[in-house]
């Protein structure tokens, strides 16, 4: 299937029609890359020093914006501008001190259909079927990281926090919904605490992100898009040992401070008025997980989930219906015991030993009977 990708980056959009352009972004999952035990939300943990960590998020949207008209017929209808659509989302992340990180998200679009643009009368766009999206880039710094020890266990649990900042820059399709019009700012804080449930090797763990999406305002057909406030949580639970079948759900709010607007047309002018309405577009998903190899590096995920009611209407950017699917690996060089060989490579991660490979990597040597 062919992609089109952007030739070059571009600081804005200058070809954005008002009201009927596409400059808008309709699929608001912005996974991060590094580590985290959630889909949606980002955790306090960083990538390993002078490690990398890559991974893909793909994701399948249904209906994430319709267009409602007031005719015909009493109760109007409406009309997808977005169908279904599926996007893909290449992570990166590298760890520059043990508490700094640099990260990369490469986001594309391989098939959506719908009437885009089109969908509104005087529009003559189309929706294309595959689209590049905005690339992200941004910093992570851990100021808490979750290292109290606990005898049963063989990672870290306590609190953790760490700050993000991340930059979109607008070099997605303009005409396809997968662009802002401008540049996008997104600080963030992130706060995660993990607590152990017993001998076998099983924990609880929350989480809380809590932040901003700065940019300036884009109208589609009276749906205002402009700076909007993150907050997100959620929580999970191991069901097998070690991490090797988790449960957690999470919810998603993006309250939007731009008022909403009401649209006339007049002779094939479009004229926008503000209603004084604003919306909060708001998701919730629950996931499975699995960190099948020693240390949790190796990291699998599948969720599902959509809109949540807060209103009783579908704010623009809200999905119907979300599965997703995640695939991650992302070294934390956790070292429980301190001996000098990450969790990941050794064979006594509670006992301090011996540095040497093998076998025997990080066990302490036994003494040999008489």
């Amino acid at each position: 299937m062919a992609v089109a990708f952007a030739a070059m980056p571009r600081l804005a959009h200058a070809t954005c029609e008002p009201i009927t352009g596409a400059c808008i972004d309709s699929d608001t999952l912005w996974p991060h890359a590094g580590p985290t035990q959630f889909m949606s939300l980002s955790g306090s943990e960083t990538t390993a020093i002078d490690r990398i960590s890559f991974g893909l998020v793909a994701t399948y949207l249904r209906g994430s914006l319709v267009f409602h008209s007031s005719s015909p017929g009493p109760l109007g209808s409406d009309r997808y501008v977005i169908e279904n659509q599926i996007d893909t989302t290449f992570l990166f992340a590298y760890g520059v001190t043990d508490r700094l990180e640099l990260d990369l998200a490469l986001p594309v679009t391989v098939f959506q259909d719908g009437g885009g643009a089109s969908v509104v009368a005087g529009a003559t766009n189309g929706l294309p079927p595959t689209a590049s999206r905005d690339m992200r880039f941004g910093v992570t710094y851990a100021f808490l990281r979750p290292e109290k020890k606990h005898p049963w266990r063989h990672d870290a649990s306590g609190f953790g926090i760490a700050a993000r900042f991340e930059t979109v820059a607008p070099t997605g399709d303009e005409n396809a919904f997968a662009a802002e019009r401008a540049a996008v700012f997104v600080p963030s804080l992130s706060l995660d605490w993990r607590g152990v449930l017993d001998k076998h090797s099983r924990s609880i763990f929350a989480g809380v992100e809590i932040g901003a999406r700065i940019r300036p305002e884009t109208d589609f057909i009276g749906a205002r898009i402009g700076t909007q406030g993150i907050i997100a949580v959620g929580a999970g639970l191991d069901i097998l040992s070690r991490g090797l079948l988790s449960v957690t759900g999470e919810l998603r709010f993006l309250p939007v401070f731009t008022s909403q607007a009401d649209v006339t047309v007049n002779g094939g002018s479009y004229t926008s008025t503000s209603n004084g309405a604003y919306i909060t577009p708001a998701e919730w998903m629950v996931t499975l997980r699995s960190a099948p190899l020693e240390g949790g590096d190796f990291s699998l995920q599948l969720g599902a989930g959509g809109w949540l009611p807060t209103a009783n209407f579908q704010p623009a950017t809200t999905p119907i219906f979300r599965m997703a699917f995640g695939v991650a690996f992302a070294p934390r060089g956790r070292d429980t015991d301190g001996d000098g060989v990450p969790d990941a490579a050794d064979k006594c991660p509670l006992e301090p030993g011996s540095k040497s490979s093998g076998e025997g990597a990080g066990c302490p040597e036994r003494a040999t009977p008489p």
